[in-house]
């Protein structure tokens, strides 16, 4: 869910290739909430 916001917040804030070219970085931004909060 994290990384759909993310996402999302990347595509609107930033032109296409920005966005395509942060949503690696946001992934594992979003993966590593999901690890410190103890959803894994």
């Amino acid at each position: 869910m994290s990384f759909t916001a993310l996402g999302l917040i990347a595509d609107l804030a930033l032109p296409f290739w920005w966005a395509l070219g942060a949503t690696i970085p946001a992934g594992m931004l979003a993966w590593w909430i999901a690890y410190r909060s103890d959803w894994f």
